[in-house]
């Protein structure tokens, strides 16, 4: 089998010497091709350039969530076929990996690594859905490039969030568990329309629903991790259906406690619930619109602000190694 993989150099969870040791376990499985990230979008380059060649067999992403991101985005570029685009496997090295441990793969990278080879040795493999976002016709962001996404999206309020982490970031700061905290709980007191949102989900052959504060949109369960403990916005979704919306009318400091509450404790069954909420499952198709210009994040990445995404669901997406 012949690989490529991409390291990101940045990974927060893997130092020189873990990658060294990394990269030479998965050099003794395989013909293996190594290239380090150097700028934004590289691993979106090397994926593209993979899946374009006629003899790579697999893209091993050693990173976090937005080198897998990237590295999928170039892996799809001309679109899904699973079937005849190289595969892909992941060994976390971020601070979060919601994508690998919603793989069911340990957090640990040396530990990622082993299950890895394993799986390889014995020909283990799925077949995921994965989310795609692009820029709604006939609007202002309908040339906005269409982009996929392996776990989840959001319009609004968390994406506020995610812009301001990132801010701190370029700043130097590592990313920790408190300094999202911290930006919520700013992002919630600067949050302009917390009491009547601007947002509004359009679906064929349904009603739309209205004024919207927060819009997450999940492609897999957990939507997060805080720590080792998952969260579960959408406890319904899955790689192998539709899209799920979460959406809440309201961000009041009683309702945000309940439903923090709520997502603290949520589990496969139960997630957020209540009057100002929304939950939707198993959606192909539909579309979020704003009054005014939100941010928007896919996979824990800022995108800037739109008015209007189109979302589709895409089943059988992605080959992985699992």
């Amino acid at each position: 089998m012949r690989a490529l993989l991409v390291v990101n150099p940045a990974a927060t969870t893997t130092s020189a010497r873990t990658r060294d040791v990394l990269i030479h376990a998965l050099a003794s499985e395989m013909k293996l091709e190594v290239v380090t990230t150097e700028y934004r979008g590289h691993a979106r380059d090397l994926g593209r350039d993979a899946a374009d060649s006629d003899d790579i067999d697999l893209v091993v992403a050693l990173g976090g969530d937005g080198t897998v991101n990237e590295v999928v985005n170039g892996l799809l570029h001309d679109g899904p076929d699973p079937d005849r685009r190289p595969g892909l496997a992941v060994v976390p090295g971020g601070s979060t990996n919601v994508f690998a441990r919603a793989l069911g793969l340990p957090n640990d990278p040396v530990e990622a690594t082993g299950a890895l080879l394993d799986a390889l040795r014995e020909a283990r493999e799925r077949t995921v859905g994965l989310g795609l976002a692009a820029g709604t016709p006939g609007t202002a962001d309908e040339a906005v490039p269409s982009r996929w996404f392996t776990f989840n999206a959001g319009l609004g309020f968390d994406a506020g969030v995610v812009g301001r982490v990132e801010q701190h970031r370029e700043r130097g700061r590592k990313s920790t568990h408190a300094l999202y905290v911290r930006q919520a709980m700013r992002q919630f007191f600067g949050e302009a329309h917390r009491r009547r949102g601007t947002i509004t989900i359009e679906r064929p052959d349904a009603e739309p629903v209205t004024d919207l504060v927060l819009s997450l949109v999940c492609n897999t369960a957990p939507w997060t991790y805080l720590g080792n403990r998952p969260v579960y916005a959408s406890p319904k979704a899955s790689f192998d259906t539709g899209l799920d919306v979460l959406g809440l009318s309201r961000l009041s400091t009683a309702s945000v406690a309940r439903y923090v509450t709520q997502l603290l404790t949520s589990s496969p069954e139960r997630g957020p619930q209540g009057k100002h909420a929304v939950s939707l499952h198993d959606l192909d198709h539909f579309t979020l619109h704003s009054k005014v210009p939100l941010p928007l994040q896919m996979d824990g990445d800022h995108l800037g602000l739109r008015t209007s995404v189109t979302f589709t669901g895409v089943r059988r997406a992605l080959r992985v190694i699992v």
